[in-house]
């Protein structure tokens, strides 16, 4: 089994770590639309047309791109050739028994997902973020390095939780949103709004 992390940036070689990390890892090769070397970190690097078909051999990705609409585009694009979209966890990370995590993800070490919680696809959880009991972020969401998460709190797809920001408990955050680094959420936040500051307010992009 060979895992295609999608991407060969910063945060695919956070991604290295964590596979490398394991008891057990995987061959691994980065694809990359815009490569800047043949090899990273030891592992080629490939084009997406240089991405053959699955043979049933159970090749699996997870894309490490922190675009939303990019890590759609490009899951999409691995699923077409037959690939099957994995998880990736740090052995380094929290995770509790009673959370749910979905096809995609990647929890770098230090990160904590309480009890409860519950992941999408494709959701990226960065280090030393924590996700409190019950809540729910939805496919592709984005939550960076030291973001707190309360509980009981509702991600919308797409959405970024910047770094050390944190949400209070019970809010809901729609769509798309982009919460800035250090931002204190305090209420809801409606889809497609950035917001700022503490308490964060919506700042017009």
């Amino acid at each position: 089994m060979t895992l295609h992390i999608v991407g060969a940036g910063g945060f695919g070689r956070e991604t290295l770590d964590a596979v490398r990390a394991a008891a057990a890892a995987p061959e691994v090769v980065f694809v990359d639309e815009h490569p800047a070397a043949a090899t990273v970190d030891g592992c080629p690097v490939l084009l997406p047309g240089q991405l053959a078909a699955s043979d049933g051999q159970r090749d699996e990705f997870v894309v490490a791109i922190a675009d939303a609409d990019a890590r759609r585009r490009l899951a999409r694009a691995c699923e077409d050739r037959g690939l099957r979209a994995t998880t990736v966890i740090d052995p380094r990370a929290v995770v509790s028994p009673g959370a749910r995590i979905g096809r995609g993800c990647v929890v770098l070490g230090q990160a904590f997902i309480s009890t409860g919680a519950v992941l999408g696809a494709h959701v990226q959880v960065n280090y030393q973020a924590s996700i409190g009991h019950d809540t729910v972020l939805e496919d592709v969401v984005t939550i960076l390095p030291g973001a707190n998460i309360a509980g009981n709190v509702t991600i919308g797809a797409g959405a970024t939780v910047g770094s050390n920001a944190a949400v209070l408990q019970g809010r809901r955050i729609g769509p798309s949103v982009m919460v800035g680094a250090a931002a204190l959420v305090t209420r809801d936040v409606a889809a497609g709004q950035l917001v700022v500051g503490v308490p964060a307010r919506v700042r017009v992009r």
